[in-house]
């Protein structure tokens, strides 16, 4: 039986990630912050199979004592300050979590479980003002964001640790990928539940920034698999993982707000509030490589996800006995 260690394993991610780690045989650690109270409602179904122990990428020692601990066969780590438009507003925290944590459990893998497999979760938002579309692999990066930045940082930290202590490390720059387990201050997950709030009667606006925005969207689920994937072949190497379709803000409103029959136009305003300091306009991935060397591709596509998220949100409310007032919602 082989160990993973998850971190951010309470997060989108990290919970599909251990649920198909733990449907192909293996043992499942999870880290989780000793500071903050874990939900773990995303973890509900499979709580009683994996061991959560503390720790902390700001803390090399609580990581270095994981890893000698438990001796994982492979570390993915999903951990990070996720949120880009609060990198704004928290740039050195940003920097401390999502650049700085890399390299802290870089360390502990070289100090302490040398031959373990380590996954990194890079990022769309390192191509930023984009050179060339779609992106690649061997595309340039150009962040317009301390997230992104933060991230691009943890991707080269990743490269140089493999080239320098031959370490199996290699990053997954994964675009945007989604599900109903995403987190409700992300642009789709609110999107989602505001419909359904519309529709149930709670509110009667949905206030947003860019809807001009392009994004490369995927399902969460899907994308687990090509981390997986990354962790089984000969020869460690970076991954772009992209559906190779891009839809706009604006488009992702049309299907939210049609699946419950409502016209998104009666109900969405633009906010100033919500526009980044800098915008990223396009990401568009180019998979190429997956597809070929890891035999992946998605399975769900943007309308079903879009599907599914709204059902969840609407279930949900549904669940709790509330009463649609608008739309063709029906019980």
């Amino acid at each position: 039986m082989k160990t993973a260690l998850i971190t951010g394993i309470t997060g989108q991610d990290g919970s599909y990630l251990a649920e198909h780690l733990l449907a192909l045989g293996y043992r499942v650690v999870g880290l989780v912050r000793r500071s903050a109270t874990p939900s773990l409602e995303r973890l509900a179904d499979v709580r009683d199979r994996i061991e959560l122990v503390p720790g902390d990428l700001l803390d090399t020692g609580s990581l270095l004592r994981v890893v000698q601990e438990h001796q994982p066969d492979e570390v993915y780590n999903l951990a990070a300050q996720s949120f880009v438009h609060a990198s704004f507003g928290e740039p050195v925290h940003t920097g401390e979590v999502t650049a700085l944590g890399v390299v802290r459990l870089l360390e502990a893998i070289r100090i302490a479980r040398p031959e373990a497999r380590f996954y990194q979760a890079s990022s769309s938002e390192m191509f930023g003002k984009v050179r060339q579309s779609p992106q690649s692999e061997d595309t340039p990066f150009h962040p317009r964001s301390p997230y992104g930045v933060a991230k691009v940082y943890g991707h080269w930290a990743t490269v140089n640790y493999r080239e320098s202590y031959g370490l199996f490390a290699c990053s997954g720059i994964l675009f945007n990928h989604e599900s109903p387990r995403r987190g409700l201050e992300f642009v789709t997950r609110k999107i989602s539940d505001g419909v359904a709030a519309i529709a149930f009667g709670e509110r009667d606006r949905l206030a947003l920034g860019n809807l001009d925005a392009r994004r490369d969207w995927g399902f969460a689920g899907d994308y687990v698999r090509a981390m997986h994937l990354m962790l089984q072949q000969t020869e460690p190497r970076d991954y772009v993982v992209a559906s190779g379709t891009t839809h706009s803000v604006r488009e992702f409103c049309q299907y939210a707000f049609a699946r419950v029959g409502l016209d998104w136009e009666e109900y969405v305003t633009v906010d100033p509030r919500f526009y980044r300091p800098a915008e990223v306009e396009l990401l568009h991935g180019d998979a190429s490589r997956a597809r070929a060397e890891l035999g992946w591709a998605p399975e769900v596509g943007f309308e079903e996800l879009v599907q599914r998220m709204v059902d969840h949100d609407v279930g949900r409310r549904l669940a709790a006995g509330r009463e649609p007032v608008r739309g063709t919602v029906t019980a």
